[in-house]
C-alpha cells in the first residue's frame, strides 16, 4: 500500500492544508497572468483536494491522480467536480492541458519504486508534450537540507487528533527517511479511545538548480521561488515555476 493510510490521510487533512491552499491561489494567478481563466489543469499527487477544488472553483477543468487510496477517499468529497483517479506521477496519463501541478513533495516520495531521477526526466518531458504552448509546469521539491543538521522531529495536535515525526537525512543529502506516528480519536463514548498508527516515508532530495538544469534541457523556461506565497516554505524546500517554451 503506498504511504497516507486512513489515520494520517485523516490528520493531514485536518491540520496540513497550508501549503496546498496556497498553491492554489498561486497558480490560479499564474494561469490567470497567462489569458487562461478557464484552462485545463492535471494535479499529480492530490493529497485530499484542496488543491483540485479550489482550482475548480477558479473555473478550472481539474484531472487529479493521488496514490493513496485514503487519501482519494477525501479528495472526491472535498472536489465532487474534478475527475480523481488512483495513479501515479510516473505512468499518468496526461492529457492536453494548461498546467500541471504537483504540490507537497509529490516529485520526493519514493511510494512507487519507479521513482528515480531518470524516472523524473521522462515525466518533465511527458509533461511538456502534454501543455500547450506557454504552459504551466509547476511543483515543489525537497532538496539537501530538508533536515537541517541531519536530522529533524516536531509536534502537532488538534483537537482530536495529534503527530510526531522524526526526519533523519543521509549524510550525502540524497535521501530522507519520515518516521510519523498519529494518535486519532476513534469512536463516541465509554467505549472510545485514540488509535495509534506509524508509517515510514522515503523520499528522494533533489537540489533545486539540478532539477532547473534538467526543465531547461527539456524545453521549459525556470524561475525557483522559495514559497507559493510571501511566505517561504520549510527548509530546503523550492517551488519550480516551469513554462512551456
Amino acid at each position: 500500500m503506498a504511504g497516507y493510510g486512513e489515520d494520517l490521510a485523516s490528520v493531514h487533512d485536518a491540520g496540513f492544508l497550508g501549503v496546498a491552499r496556497e498553491a492554489a491561489r498561486f497558480v490560479a494567478v499564474e494561469l490567470e497572468r497567462a489569458g487562461l481563466e478557464e484552462g485545463t489543469v492535471v494535479e499529480l499527487g492530490c493529497g485530499s483536494g484542496e488543491t483540485a477544488a479550489a482550482l475548480g472553483e477558479a473555473g478550472h477543468r481539474v484531472l487529479g491522480f493521488e496514490l493513496s487510496e485514503a487519501m482519494l477517499r477525501l479528495a472526491r468529497e472535498r472536489a465532487p467536480g474534478a475527475k480523481l483517479l488512483a495513479g501515479s506521477l510516473f505512468d499518468a496519463e496526461l492529457p492536453r492541458c494548461d498546467a500541471v501541478v504537483a504540490v507537497g513533495e509529490v516529485v520526493n516520495y519514493a511510494f512507487d519504486p519507479r521513482s528515480s531521477k531518470r524516472a523524473l526526466a521522462a515525466f518533465f518531458a511527458r509533461a511538456r508534450e502534454a501543455l500547450r504552448p506557454g504552459g504551466l509546469l509547476v511543483f515543489d521539491a525537497a532538496g539537501p537540507g530538508r533536515a537541517p543538521g541531519g536530522r529533524s522531529s516536531g509536534f502537532r495536535h488538534g483537537e482530536d487528533w495529534a503527530v510526531i515525526f522524526e526526519a533523519r537525512e543521509d549524510r550525502g543529502g540524497r535521501r530522507l527517511t519520515r518516521r510519523i506516528t498519529t494518535f486519532r480519536r476513534v469512536g463516541g463514548g465509554p467505549g472510545g479511545g485514540w488509535r495509534r498508527s506509524d508509517e515510514t516515508h522515503e523520499l528522494r532530495l533533489y537540489a533545486a538548480s539540478e532539477l532547473a538544469r534538467m526543465l531547461r534541457r527539456g524545453g521549459f523556461r525556470v524561475r525557483i521561488r522559495r514559497g507559493y506565497g510571501a511566505e517561504p516554505l520549510g527548509p530546503g524546500l523550492r517551488v519550480l515555476v516551469a513554462r512551456r517554451a
